[in-house]
């Protein structure tokens, strides 16, 4: 139980909260600075992009296939986010925070070669990562949607938003970067790969389960 309530309080640690929801709820007109902050905040403390975003480069060693990978990503969050709250598309918060754990999965099992191996073909990732974008972008919106947000400077501040996300993307990809480049000099990289993915794996069924679990009391 008490593992339980830890992951719970992690979890929904990912959402929009304390003062941060105190102040999108007040806030009137634009407020450019403020609002990239949150963006990047939201970014680099959401452990579910930062997850799929480390299985998308596990294996990439060269930096314009990461800027490739990386520029689909952020192509389909951007396009979504800004849609989803400007547009005024609405989606069910479990659900799509459900696929965004399901493309955890996916790209931890690719990146096992469970495609080839088990199903004998490679869907193309490329594809996959702009689609997934798609639904990490949804999965941004429904934060945003929560609130009642003020339609004075509506646009700057979404758009300031998305410009924090891509800020701590960089920053958290930085990172993520760096300690890759470094263990891939070890000789043990490639002996832990399958069993680091295997735990990215994990992860990302545990954010699949919480959230359907969170979907079906709630619909219940």
């Amino acid at each position: 139980m008490v593992l339980v309530g830890v992951c719970s309080v992690g979890l929904e640690a990912h959402g929009v909260s304390g003062k941060d929801a105190v102040f999108l709820q007040g806030l009137q007109g634009q407020a450019i600075g403020p609002l990239m902050y949150l963006g990047a905040k939201h970014m680099v403390t959401g452990y579910d992009h930062l997850l799929f975003l480390v299985g998308v480069i596990f294996f990439l060693y060269r930096l314009k296939d990461v800027l490739l990978y990386v520029s689909l990503f952020t192509i389909g969050h951007s396009v979504t986010l800004l849609g989803g709250v400007l547009g005024g598309v609405h989606a069910n918060p479990y659900i799509i925070d459900a696929i965004i754990g399901f493309s955890v999965v996916y790209k931890a099992f690719e990146n096992m070669d469970g495609f080839t191996r088990f199903f004998g073909y490679q869907p193309d990732t490329r594809l996959a990562v702009l689609t997934f974008g798609f639904f990490h972008g949804f999965g941004l919106s429904t934060k945003l949607q929560d609130f009642a947000l003020s339609p004075t400077g509506l646009v700057v501040n979404i758009v300031s938003f998305n410009v924090g996300v891509e800020i701590g993307q960089g920053l958290a990809l930085t990172a993520i970067l760096i300690g890759l480049s470094y263990w891939r000099t070890r000789s043990g990289f490639l002996r832990h790969a399958f069993a680091t993915n295997a735990a990215v794996m994990a992860g990302g069924f545990l954010l699949m389960g919480y959230q359907l679990s969170g979907y079906f009391l709630v619909s219940a």
